[in-house]
């Protein structure tokens, strides 16, 4: 969906904040943007302390003065509402908008996502600021998006959130009973008798340390409390601008795999999605797909929106290296390829002080239109405003879904035992790098998505099976589909609640095994098994299981388990359900998958060589293949089709020979004969 069906171009800008600048520099700023064919700016981002300098005021004129620039300069907006981070005056005359650490120290005034999500304070001068917004520019018909707050993240465990927790607890559960045994509080004697002796859950009740609890039930619910709450305040501003402005599109800018936010459950949320991509240097091409793909698939849109990348360094990594001649454009493309209907930047002109007046900018402080970075940014501009709205509402037709699920990421990591090494994100990432590696388009979809249109579905380490999941998969293997998991999976329910009758649970008899026991292995220690004539480590956990129907495809190589099965094949219906015992590496993981693709028929939609990555996008005017090129030398690509070069607007022919530097991109768009 992006900014909606009504813009029709990629939308090419970013953070601009003339607030923080004399207004003799705006036209300067103006000319510059104009020139890099900018045409949409996110403005407002944080300007509470300026538009609310007390309780009953409102100062809008400054504001006033930068809208109407924007719009006689023909320039969209998405309208910030501010709410990121509150005034000074605010935390001085109502403390209860503090918050409070996981250590139970309080907070002062400072830094930004400060704000306690369940303040009466915060809850209402948030919305009120947002409809004071929407009211004053609800006239203006370049505000193509409302964008609340600004990356919503952190947590609370003040007073106020323990007495919200406990009427979030009571809604969930109806009685004391029924959250006593779904947290099995007879252990260790912890029944409680009364909600309010509920207790929140942080390092002076039954944490060790942040990751480690005594209790995984209550931990793991104060972990969606503490997401539900935060988003109860994304909803209340999004209520208001919508009594306002209900034809606007509304979003906030989420931030890839963050572990606090189930933003899968915030996707319902918001009327499309955005988020901030800020790739580490070492990222692999896999991974930083990994997440676009995600952002892609959390509501089911097909697109989002790049709300901020750097054009050139970030200031918070621990080493901030420099963007290479041709990777900002390359990793835009990337961005595009895989979901993007729009390229922004954080930030237009950069900040001459505080923590981010070293983060890449459009505008560098030299102010020159004459520097590497501007010249790119122009580049890319040309290139976009070129393409029009040849990409947009495209979609990616995958036959291939991991299923990724943010209770599970918490309920793995919160579990004592089998072993910390064992990570959540890690198995996520072995079997995605696998697929994206073969260039083979895949969704990242949760456990409330539909797999009926999948041909293979994997579910890498899926230890809570929620009620009705396995039903689901069950459907889909029967009907002729192809299900992978892992090692340590099927173990609780979605209470954290062991499954009885062996592991993997519910989904013993899909699998056709059952796991009796799990070895961990300590750093530098591993076990071997053989897989199509090649031998690979079995690290991290290794599943001792028994078979019960399935078929044992390899076999442990060492230790009293030798000889007894790490991977099987169940044939299952009309489908089949493969089980991989251990964590190996990435050489397995991508022959296994390319065993397994092949066998359910899924194939790249070209073939080209290593290092390149090919992706493709769908829409009403055809299909377009993205040829990205992450080598660090140049590569010719031989055509096995006839395509049209968006970029070049020329055409190719079966046979012709493409040549990509390094960091090359090629978008092209099918023929149809």
């Amino acid at each position: 969906m992006g900014y909606g069906k009504h813009v029709k171009e990629i939308l090419y800008g970013g953070d601009y904040n003339p607030e923080q600048w004399p207004e003799e520099m705006w036209q300067e700023d103006v000319r510059l943007m104009k020139k890099a064919h900018i045409n949409e700016v996110t403005l407002n981002v944080f300007s509470w302390a300026a538009l609310q300098p007390d309780e009953n005021t409102y100062c809008f004129e400054k504001l006033d003065k930068i809208m109407k620039l924007m719009r006689e300069n023909g320039f969209k907006v998405c309208m910030a509402t501010s709410t990121a981070a509150h005034p000074a005056w605010m935390a001085k005359r109502h403390p209860d908008i503090l918050r409070t650490e996981f250590s139970g120290m309080k907070r002062k005034f400072g830094g930004r996502h400060n704000s306690c999500p369940n303040s009466a304070t915060y809850r209402h001068y948030a919305p009120k600021l947002a409809s004071e917004l929407a009211k004053r520019y609800q006239d203006y018909d370049n505000i193509v998006a409302w964008h609340v707050s600004n990356e919503f993240g952190g947590a609370c465990y003040c007073e106020n959130c323990e007495k919200a927790f406990r009427e979030w607890l009571k809604a969930k559960y109806g009685t004391i009973e029924e959250m006593n045994r779904s947290f099995n509080t007879a252990f260790w004697g912890h029944t409680f008798y009364a909600w309010d002796e509920v207790v929140l859950p942080n390092i002076l009740s039954e944490h060790l340390a942040e990751e480690d609890t005594m209790f995984q039930g209550i931990s793991l619910d104060y972990k969606r409390f503490m997401s539900d709450s935060i988003m109860d305040c994304f909803r209340l501003e999004y209520e208001e601008i919508k009594k306002v402005m209900p034809n606007v599109p509304i979003t906030t800018n989420l931030m890839g795999f963050y572990k606090d936010l189930d933003y899968q459950k915030w996707a319902r949320h918001m009327d499309f999605i955005s988020w901030d991509s800020y790739p580490f240097p070492k990222d692999t091409p896999a991974q930083v797909a990994m997440r676009h793909d995600l952002m892609r698939g959390i509501k089911n849109q097909n697109s989002f929106v790049l709300m901020e990348q750097t054009p050139s360094a970030t200031n918070w990594q621990p080493c901030n290296k420099l963007k290479r001649p041709g990777e900002m454009r390359q990793l835009s493309y990337q961005a595009v390829a895989h979901g993007a209907d729009a390229i922004q930047y954080f930030q237009i002109r950069r900040s001459i002080g505080a923590s981010e007046k070293y983060h890449g900018a459009v505008i560098d402080h030299a102010g020159r239109e004459d520097t590497r970075v501007f010249r790119e940014v122009t580049q890319l501009g040309e290139e976009l405003a070129h393409l029009g709205d040849a990409l947009l509402e495209g979609r990616t037709p995958s036959r291939t879904a991991i299923v990724f699920d943010w209770d599970n990421w918490w309920a793995v990591e919160y579990s004592t035992g089998p072993t910390i090494r064992m990570k959540y994100m890690d198995a996520i990432k072995d079997y995605y790098t696998a697929v994206f590696e073969q260039n083979i388009p895949v969704d990242i979809i949760s456990v409330e998505d539909s797999l009926e249109k999948y041909s293979v579905v994997i579910a890498p380490l899926i230890y809570m099976t929620k009620t009705g999941w396995d039903d689901r998969v069950r459907k889909f293997v029967s009907d002729g589909g192809t299900f992978i998991t892992t090692y340590f999976s099927g173990i609780v329910d979605e209470h954290d609640l062991v499954i009885p009758g062996g592991y993997p649970g519910h989904l013993r008899d899909i699998l056709g095994i059952w796991v009796e026991e799990s070895d961990a292995l300590p750093e530098g220690e591993s076990n071997t098994f053989r897989y199509g004539g090649a031998e690979y480590t079995a690290d991290v956990l290794c599943d001792l299981m028994h078979l019960t129907g399935a078929e044992c495809i390899s076999e442990y190589g060492e230790d009293f388990y030798k000889g007894t099965p790490v991977i099987t094949k169940n044939e299952f219906g009309k489908g089949k359900a493969y089980y991989v015992g251990t964590r190996s590496n990435q050489e397995f993981y991508k022959q296994f998958m390319k065993h397994v693709l092949e066998e359910a028929g899924v194939s790249a939609p070209v073939s080209i060589p290593e290092g390149v990555e090919a992706a493709v996008r769908e829409n009403e005017k055809g299909r377009v293949l993205f040829l990205l090129n992450h080598r660090k030398d140049a590569v010719d690509i031989a055509l096995s089709e006839e395509y049209g070069d968006l970029l070049k607007d020329m055409n190719y022919h079966v046979g012709d020979v493409i040549t990509l530097e390094k960091y090359g991109v090629a978008i092209l768009r099918e023929i149809n004969q």
